[in-house]
C-alpha cells in the first residue's frame, strides 16, 4: 500500500514511543474519538493531569534497569520468580505486586537488575518464557519511562484480553498495525495525538528496543576514570611472586632473549667505540705535544749558537 510516498507492507507494525489513551485504543493509531468508557476515563485523567507516574511510593530502583513481568501464575512467589530471572543477570531487587487486603499475587511484578545490560538481556530472552507453567510477558518499565503513561486501573495500559473488551495497542505484545486508511493528520495534531510514523515500521518478528539511558559527557568521563582506576588497582594487586614469574617468563622467551642479547651487543659496541675514540684523541694529543716540544728545543739550540757567534 502507498502512504506518504512510501511503500509500507500491510503486515508491518509500529510501537508507541509516547502514550495517548485515544491512540492506544486504536488498532492503527488513527482514532480521534474514544470508543469505550475506559478510554474516555483515561483521556480525562491525561488531560487533567490527575495521574502522577512517579507518585507511587513502592517504586523500586533504577527504571532503566527494571523490567515489568506480567501473566504470572498466582502460585509464583518472590523466591521462584527470582530464581527464574536470575539466569539472565544479577537481580538487585524484586517486587511481586499483591492484593492490599488478601495478600494474593496480582499476577505481575517489577524486577530490577544490577546493570542495564542485564536488563536488556532479560528483556530479549525472557519474553514468552515459562515460569511455574505460565507463559509470561516481559516489558520495560513504562510507568517511569513512557511519556504520558496511564495505567490500566484508570482506563489506560496496553494489551488486554478480547473477553474484557478493553484492547489496547502500541505495546510489545500488541503493536499498532500499519494504517489501512488515510491518516487524519490535522485532527491528530489538534487533539495532541502522536501521528503514525513514516518509515520506522518493523515486522512482528523483530524485537523493539526499550528506551536507553542518555549518557552525557560527565558520565563518559566518569566511566573512563573508573576504568583507569580499575586498571591501576589491578596493576597494584600484582604480587612480587607474579612479577618474578613474569620476569622469568620473559627471560625464557626466545624472542625476548634475542632482543636482550642484541641490546647488550649494541651497548657493548657503543662503549667500545667511545673507548677507541678516546684512545685516538689521546694519541693525537701526545703526538702534538711531542712535536711542539721538539720545535722549542731546536729553536733554543739555534738561539744559543747565534748568540755565541755574535760575541
Amino acid at each position: 500500500m502507498q502512504m506518504s510516498g512510501r511503500n509500507v507492507n500491510v503486515n508491518s507494525v509500529f510501537y508507541a514511543e509516547a502514550y495517548h489513551p485515544v491512540q492506544a485504543g486504536s488498532i492503527d493509531g488513527t482514532d480521534i474519538l474514544p470508543h469505550d468508557n475506559a478510554v474516555y476515563r483515561a483521556f480525562l485523567c491525561s488531560s487533567a493531569g490527575l495521574y502522577d507516574p512517579l507518585g507511587d511510593p513502592k517504586l523500586i530502583g533504577d527504571p532503566y534497569c527494571t523490567l515489568f513481568v506480567g501473566h504470572l501464575s498466582h502460585l509464583t512467589t518472590e523466591q521462584s520468580l527470582r530464581k527464574a530471572l536470575s539466569k539472565y543477570g544479577r537481580v538487585k531487587d524484586l517486587r511481586l505486586v499483591r492484593h492490599i487486603v488478601t495478600g494474593a499475587s496480582r499476577g505481575y511484578a517489577f524486577v530490577e537488575y544490577e546493570t542495564e545490560r542485564e536488563m536488556q538481556r532479560a528483556y530479549k530472552e525472557a519474553h514468552h518464557s515459562f515460569i511455574d507453567d505460565s507463559e509470561v510477558i516481559v516489558d520495560y518499565n513504562r510507568q517511569q519511562l513512557m511519556p504520558g503513561w496511564i495505567p490500566r486501573r484508570l482506563g489506560g495500559g496496553l494489551g488486554g484480553k478480547k473477553e474484557s473488551g478493553q484492547l489496547r495497542f502500541g505495546g510489545r505484545e500488541r503493536p499498532f498495525r500499519a494504517p489501512l486508511r488515510s491518516i487524519p493528520y490535522d485532527d491528530l495534531e489538534r487533539l495532541g495525538i502522536p501521528p503514525p510514523p513514516e518509515g520506522r515500521y518493523m515486522s512482528r518478528y523483530q524485537v523493539p528496543s526499550p528506551p536507553r539511558r542518555k549518557r552525557n559527557s560527565v558520565d563518559r568521563e566518569e566511566g573512563i576514570h573508573k576504568r583507569s582506576m580499575e586498571r591501576g588497582a589491578n596493576t597494584r594487586k600484582s604480587s612480587p611472586v607474579e612479577k618474578e614469574e613474569r620476569s622469568h617468563k620473559r627471560s625464557m622467551d626466545p624472542e625476548d632473549h634475542s632482543f636482550k642479547r642484541s641490546s647488550v651487543e649494541t651497548e657493548h659496541h657503543r662503549n667500545r667505540s667511545s673507548i677507541d675514540r678516546a684512545e685516538r684523541s689521546h694519541k693525537r694529543t701526545s703526538r702534538d705535544r711531542d712535536d711542539r716540544s721538539h720545535k722549542r728545543h731546536k729553536s733554543h739550540r739555534h738561539e744559543r749558537s747565534t748568540s755565541h757567534d755574535h760575541y
